[in-house]
């Protein structure tokens, strides 16, 4: 067996999200569904960095199979990103070691987060960035953002339902861009992990800020309570993008 690495991005407009799941489209069915295809109906099964939410795109979400031929890089490339859906783009293909994992061996992760601020709204970016009608001060925003940096135990931040016990992560970027005609931000986020819908409730809780029913300086002490009900609310998925994956070992 051949083991492939992929960098793919997706439209997650009509996806349940990257995970698959009895009902509902996902990311990993389709790609599987590809393989199995060209592998003369034998099933393969993918492993990605991470799940994406429903309404959740992807620039570089990286996944691995393991395939019984070894063909040449781009062959594999082409033919995936081919007879996959539309919706789906396949950038690049590898092969890696047999003991490179696209899940456990992920050093770090950039999201990017959209926002459109402008009034009256554009209904063509209504699946590629939430929408913010209310005051937005920016400037407190950009005050907030550096009390996200380091390292954190950001329960605050992390939905009911995860299972994950140790809550700790560290984010080494947490920007902001505002685009030339002043419509749309882009909120960046990179660390070594994040929570369970952990980027759409940092969003919300800036956006709280923004609007001053939060505090700029509040950010410390949302983080200290360890309580979610301290933290804003969840920002709408559409706005979120897998922007990019590193890895601790590379080819």
């Amino acid at each position: 067996m051949v083991r492939y690495k992929a960098i793919i991005a997706y439209d997650g407009t009509n996806f349940h999200g990257f995970q698959r799941q009895p009902n509902g489209r996902t990311v990993q069915e389709e790609i599987e569904k590809t393989l199995q295809k060209m592998n003369n109906g034998q099933a393969v099964q993918l492993f990605g960095s991470g799940r994406t939410d429903a309404g959740v795109h992807a620039l570089g979400q990286v996944i691995h199979f393991d395939f019984p031929q070894k063909r040449p890089e781009e062959r594999m490339r082409f033919a995936l990103d081919t007879q996959t859906p539309e919706d789906i783009a396949v950038r690049s293909v590898e092969i890696v070691p047999e003991d490179f994992h696209a899940r456990y061996d992920v050093h770090e992760k950039t999201y990017y987060f959209k926002v459109q601020i402008q009034k009256p709204r554009s209904p063509f970016r209504r699946f590629y960035a939430a929408y913010y009608p209310y005051p937005l001060d920016l400037e407190k925003v950009k005050q907030a953002l550096p009390d996200l940096l380091g390292t954190h135990d950001f329960t605050s931040f992390c939905a009911t339902g995860s299972s994950i016990e140790d809550k700790v992560r560290t984010i080494y970027q947490a920007d902001m861009e505002v685009n030339a005609e002043g419509s749309e931000i882009t909120f960046i986020f990179r660390g070594n992990g994040f929570l369970y819908k952990m980027i759409r409730i940092l969003v919300g809780t800036l956006l709280k800020i923004g609007n001053g029913r939060l505090a700029a300086d509040s950010i410390p002490e949302i983080i200290a309570k360890k309580d979610r009900n301290a933290a804003g609310p969840t920002a709408h998925p559409e706005g979120l993008y897998l922007a990019e994956v590193k890895y601790k070992k590379t080819k």
